[in-house]
């Protein structure tokens, strides 16, 4: 995308093709952090460590940094804990941390640089020291097929307590590296190799490409003297005192936004106009606030047809303020129940004419949604997230119906609003909103005229793949 092209102009500008390969570690290069601290929290906070078990982690992890036992020392005490565990379990334990944990915390330009990888046709490979269970999710997330991690010996589907020799560490990395590149014919001359840390120095000096991200001090110092190019991403991570500030004023800004609409309100004695300046001016003020800049495509299908039932991808919490940006004014927004209890959005979006619906009751959900369509017919637009709820990466979620259901009733178009990296700015369990351009497409209306309920699952598919094929692209 050209949004990142400083991040991804040196690899679109190379040679193409799976002989060049592109070699990624994971803690701190593609990730903000580590992913064994996820693991080790959810350990602590489910009661699956005893004081005696924290002791000996905090002691081990403080011997290795001193260098009082290697890494295959810290990594067999660490196999020890999980001696009689079901792989099972581990993999379904790893698959929920991602989802809670890991995803939001996926650099939003290392995601660029390996989707710019992945467009030349490179071969593309994680090599980490950490077990696969902590890293095949997020393999998978980026359409990395090939994982080079340190393996935990399993038998009858139990791990057994011990490790594979050789550990992904140190010379380890290139070991895997040089194996992966026989097998697969990759020119190591020609491929990239991506990481943080002065330990994978082994991997980094057979690479045509050695190319330090977020490097640490002395990979820093290392990366000066051989004139390697250095990277560093500043989309995760611990956020300054200032995004603090930005995004503390961006959330509180509804009220001063309400408190100019009730302005017009009074005057004119209308609750909508007193909505419609509100939402204006809470989208506008919002977004500058945040250092949210947009850029659209296709900006005149917001208004080219009126009412309409507008369907976006919900990725993030700052949707919210996007759609009042984008849209502005006489619409009516469908939101989960659970908002209704936030004390700052839950009054003044009631106040708008959110419509809170049972995600879990059908029925209470169905009998929520007809002030929306009673104000559909009259001219109010409805805007709703098909996919029901917030996702942890990009990737589109199943489509509910209701939309569907109530713009065919209504013989209104659906117009569907793609968001193509609103986690850039704020991921799912994020606090902290990032500065950030978002990419808004907006596609033409699509007419529900001729729909029937015969072909209603068939439409439905279609405005999911139109979604798909935006977000691919």
């Amino acid at each position: 995308m050209a949004l990142s092209a400083h991040i991804t102009h040196e690899v679109e500008g190379g040679p193409g093709g799976p002989a060049v390969g592109a070699f990624f570690d994971v803690d701190g290069t593609l990730i903000a952090g580590f992913s064994a601290v996820a693991f080790l929290r959810d350990r602590l906070f489910n009661g699956r460590m005893s004081p005696r078990d924290v002791a000996d982690t905090l002691l081990n992890g403080l011997r290795f940094q001193l260098g009082r036992v290697g890494f295959s020392g810290l990594i067999a005490a660490t196999a020890a804990w999980l001696r009689g565990v079901p792989e099972q379990e581990l993999e379904e334990l790893a698959e929920r941390i991602f989802a809670h944990a890991i995803a939001a915390a996926i650099y939003p330009e290392s995601r660029a640089l390996v989707q710019a990888h992945r467009r030349r046709g490179h071969t593309l490979a994680l090599v980490s020291s950490a077990t696969r269970y902590q890293i095949e999710p997020l393999a998978r997330e980026l359409g990395i097929p090939h994982v080079l991690c340190t393996k935990l010996e399993v038998e009858d589907g139990r791990l057994t307590g011990r490790h594979v020799w050789p550990t992904c560490y140190g010379g380890g990395k290139a070991l895997a590296a040089r194996a992966l590149a026989r097998e697969h014919g990759i020119d190591l001359r020609q491929s990239y190799f991506y990481t943080d840390s002065h330990e994978d120095l082994p991997l980094l000096e057979i690479v045509g490409h050695a190319r330090p991200t977020n490097p640490n001090r002395r990979l820093t110092a290392i990366a000066a003297r051989r004139g390697w190019p250095v990277r560093r991403f500043t989309g995760r991570g611990r956020p300054g005192l200032g995004e603090v500030v930005r995004s503390s004023l961006a959330i509180a800004s509804i009220i001063p936004a309400f408190a100019v609409g009730a302005i017009p309100g009074v005057l004119n004695r209308s609750r909508r106009d007193m909505v419609n300046l509100a939402i204006t001016a809470w989208g506008e003020l919002g977004t500058a606030l945040a250092g949210i800049r947009v850029d659209v495509r296709g900006e005149e299908h917001l208004w080219s047809h009126r009412p309409a039932v507008f369907v976006f991808n919900h990725q993030s919490a700052v949707d919210a303020l996007l759609i009042c940006k984008l849209l502005r004014r006489d619409i009516v927004a469908v939101a989960k129940q659970e908002v209704r209890k936030n004390p700052l959005f839950g009054p003044t979006f009631a106040f708008a004419g959110t419509v809170f619906i049972d995600r879990f009751d059908r029925q209470r959900a169905i009998e929520a949604l007809r002030p929306a369509i009673t104000a559909l017919r009259q001219g109010t637009s409805l805007v709703i997230a098909p996919e029901g709820t917030r996702s942890a990466t990009p990737h589109l979620g199943a489509f509910k119906k209701g939309a569907f259901h109530i713009a065919m009733g209504a013989r209104v178009p659906i117009v569907p609003i793609v968001f193509r990296n609103t986690l850039d700015a704020l991921p799912k369990h994020g606090l902290v909103i990032r500065s950030a351009t978002v990419e808004v497409v907006v596609h033409p209306p699509i007419p529900t005229d001729d729909w029937t309920p015969d072909t209603l699952d068939q439409r439905i598919a279609e405005v999911r793949a139109l979604f798909v094929d935006t977000l691919e692209s």
